[in-house]
């Protein structure tokens, strides 16, 4: 693809490489590649499947990935130091809001009387008062994605709506998504809070029950971004452009019609993606009560520093807590919507 006469915009990279993780927020990523939005920009993009957040986390700053589907605070936590050694890390677009659930083990729901409600608060006193009721044994352990995650503080923010302490009453720990369904199943967790598909395939599978949705908690919240390293953002500036062009049509073309979003979940549905995993869905059931899960839609992609507001802080409270200051400043870096106004001309 590369000549020797570039012009300004032509991208610096003809082949890349993009990290996701088996989660329905990677459809941006898919869709863009399979219906050739990428290719339509002058890319040609693979996608790595990675199981778990921590591997993808280092695999982008390390170089072996040019970006990645990342959790939303993961750049933040990235570019401060929290879990590895620091490294500037960019959310140049949003590629979800929502999308989480908080799903306990049929047995733990259906003793505590924990369902889905239109409050949440009304599963997690219902939990909390089963804990803290008499002979209820050990204490359940609860598992979520990434310590640096929407899900692991919307967990921590549903069980202290029951007066449940996250540090005394019940274990927390991190799973990567694709093994929590199985977890559950086997009993080695009573319940989790992650990403579609892995709630309602808990349910359909009869393993788990929904009690809660990260938009119940935190409404209509970034809960994917695209991620890239400030250096390589600088370095190659014209291919975050084709790449941020490329996702931008993606989620235009899901939102032009459902016929569309049948064909991006059976994209989805290949092997090298999210595989057997979305079989017990229909069809992409996007912004539908209760978990609300947007892909697409007007100001849906564009970061602002302010969309970030949920996550820094519980973000700020452990960096202070590991004796670090936490600055304005780095938010806004992390967040910042100006690469996608240069890429869409906004």
């Amino acid at each position: 693809m590369s000549h020797p006469h570039h012009h300004a915009t032509s991208p610096e990279l003809a082949r890349l490489t993009l990290g996701f993780v088996p989660l329905l927020d990677a459809a941006l990523l898919i869709v863009a590649r399979e219906r050739g939005c990428f290719a339509d920009q002058g890319l040609d993009v693979s996608l790595s499947r990675e199981n778990a957040w921590a591997t993808l986390r280092d695999k982008v700053a390390a170089g072996l990935l040019d970006g990645a589907q990342m959790l939303a605070p993961m750049p933040l936590a990235m570019s401060l130091g929290l879990g590895r050694a620091p490294c500037d890390t960019l959310a140049p677009l949003l590629l979800s809001r929502n999308g989480n659930t908080v799903t306990l083990s049929t047995a733990l729901s259906e003793a505590s009387g924990a369902t889905l409600g239109d409050a949440p608060v009304v599963s997690a006193l219902a939990l909390g008062n089963w804990l803290r009721g008499p002979g209820n044994g050990k204490r359940p352990r609860l598992a979520m994605v990434y310590p640096y995650s929407c899900q692991h503080y919307q967990l921590r923010e549903w069980l202290t709506l029951g007066d449940i302490d996250p540090e005394r009453h019940v274990e927390l720990v991190a799973l990567p998504p694709p093994r929590m369904v199985e977890a559950l199943r086997s009993g080695e967790i009573d319940g989790f809070c992650a990403g579609e598909p892995w709630g309602t395939l808990a349910r359909h599978c009869g393993a788990g029950r929904l009690v809660a949705t990260g938009d119940q908690l935190w409404p209509d919240h970034p809960e994917k971004v695209l991620g890239v390293t400030r250096s390589w953002a600088e370095h190659y500036p014209a291919t975050l452009g084709a790449l941020l062009r490329a996702l931008v049509a993606a989620s235009e073309w899901l939102a032009a019609s459902p016929e569309n979003r049948r064909q991006a979940l059976a994209w989805l549905a290949l092997p090298p993606y999210l595989d057997h995993s979305v079989r017990h869905l229909e069809s992409l059931e996007l912004d539908v009560e209760p978990i609300r899960q947007r892909l697409f839609g007007a100001g849906m992609l564009r970061p602002t520093p302010q969309d970030a507001l949920h996550f820094a802080e519980p973000i700020a409270r452990q960096l202070e807590a590991q004796g670090g200051r936490f600055s304005p400043g780095q938010l806004a870096a992390c967040y910042s919507p100006v690469h996608f106004d240069a890429a869409t001309h906004h």
